[in-house]
């Protein structure tokens, strides 16, 4: 079984994975340096269709695979990372999560509707990582991960991208976050995403203050003054 450790300095998160004549699969890119006896393949031509949808969507559809012995080291990130293993069930991941996997682990995509997409704000193509099997899975995350249960029928609504991956069996889909069309003007929120239960789901509902500070400067957000006594 690969070993996978999350480390962190100077406010940086890397993850170190260990193999012993094993096979991981990494997010196209990701790779910082490794050591050892390890061999890295991926496929050479995509199909027209994973072209398109990669190209649509900006998300990678081809993941190289690392077989040997030996430890790689990821790129760091001001972000974070979350390790959680998969007991056969199937997660779908928000665009841009997925960073590695055990080789156990089958990974393919999930399209959401057009109309959904649209509503989203994801363009025409709201392509998904969908994973599914048994073994260890790693996330990238803009901070700490919490988990949630929905019951059935529960929903869990949010303005934004606050959850980072959700079981298959969760419903998704856009709304007006008021049943009247004039309360979303006056509400102050625009479209929300609601999750329908039965399922769970991985969120941040908080970045780290340095991804956080770094993002704002990335918009060119005013920060507030440093006062000085």
């Amino acid at each position: 079984m690969a070993k996978f450790e999350v480390s962190e300095r100077e406010g940086m998160r890397w993850v170190d994975i260990h193999l012993q004549h094993e096979m991981v699969r990494v997010e196209s890119g990701a790779l910082s340096y490794l050591i050892g006896d390890i061999a890295i393949h991926s496929q050479l031509i995509p199909s027209f269709g994973g072209m398109f949808n990669s190209l649509m969507a900006d998300e990678s559809v081809y993941r190289p695979t690392y077989t040997g012995t030996g430890i790689i080291t990821l790129e760091s990130s001001l972000g974070g990372f979350h390790v959680f293993r998969l007991r056969g069930e199937s997660w779908i991941l928000e665009r841009g999560t997925y960073w590695a996997s055990e080789g156990a682990i089958e990974v393919k995509f999930h399209r959401e509707r057009t109309m959904t997409s649209l509503w989203a704000g994801e363009g025409l193509v709201y392509l998904q990582t969908k994973v599914t099997g048994y073994g260890q899975l790693v996330l990238t995350t803009r901070g700490p991960v919490e988990e949630i249960t929905l019951q059935p029928g529960q929903e869990f609504i949010a303005e934004g991208n606050y959850v980072v991956c959700r079981t298959a069996e969760v419903g998704f889909h856009i709304r007006r976050p008021t049943k009247n069309y004039l309360g979303r003007f006056t509400s102050g929120e625009g479209f929300v995403r609601v999750y329908k239960g039965p399922g769970r789901l991985l969120i941040t509902p908080t970045p780290y203050w340095r991804y956080h500070m770094m993002q704002m400067r990335s918009q060119n957000i005013d920060l507030p003054s440093r006062t000085t006594v």
